[in-house]
């Protein structure tokens, strides 16, 4: 690059900008869950929502609240260790939900997402300010998003035209 100081194009250079801490906090995060998988409370949890919720959808809907208050990326990570893979295929509408509740489900409340947690700290941005200005557009849009794609779903399949789904 032109007019770059060679040595910032280096490998040591590079690693003395990594944020340690929030990879090893991530990593603790996923050893965590890791545990909890191997441990099979993961699939005891499973079965237990699909024992007492009724469908899919709403399994991924309250994952998606919960995302609210507990970091998208280890909800997600503990939720690939809750359902199988050779059930549920990498397309599977519910990881596409999963997908969809757990990316903007974080939103909700301020301290769902490492953004909103960056956001307090960067901008000083207050937890009930964000509750009371955010938090209601947040989950209208969240609740909004969730109706269009089991719509858009619905109506993809045929499901919604008398076909079969």
């Amino acid at each position: 690059h032109m007019g770059e100081d060679d040595e910032d194009l280096k490998v040591p250079a590079a690693l003395s900008k990594l944020d340690t801490s929030g990879i090893l906090f991530f990593l603790g995060i996923l050893m965590s869950i890791g545990v909890l998988d191997k441990s099979g409370l993961l699939k005891d949890l499973a079965i237990f929502l699909n024992e007492n919720l009724p469908s899919q959808d709403i399994i991924a809907t309250v994952i998606g609240i919960a995302s609210a208050l507990i970091d998208n990326v280890p909800l997600v990570a503990a939720t690939m260790g809750m359902y199988d893979l050779a059930e549920y295929g990498t397309d599977d509408k519910l990881w596409q939900l999963i997908a969809l509740c757990a990316g903007t489900g974080g939103s909700i409340l301020i301290i769902g997402s490492a953004s909103g947690v960056a956001l307090m700290g960067l901008e000083k941005v207050d937890f009930l300010w964000y509750a009371k200005k955010v938090s209601v557009g947040a989950a209208v849009g969240y609740f909004a998003g969730i109706a269009t794609y089991l719509a858009q779903n619905a109506i993809l399949s045929g499901a919604l035209l008398g076909g079969s789904p």
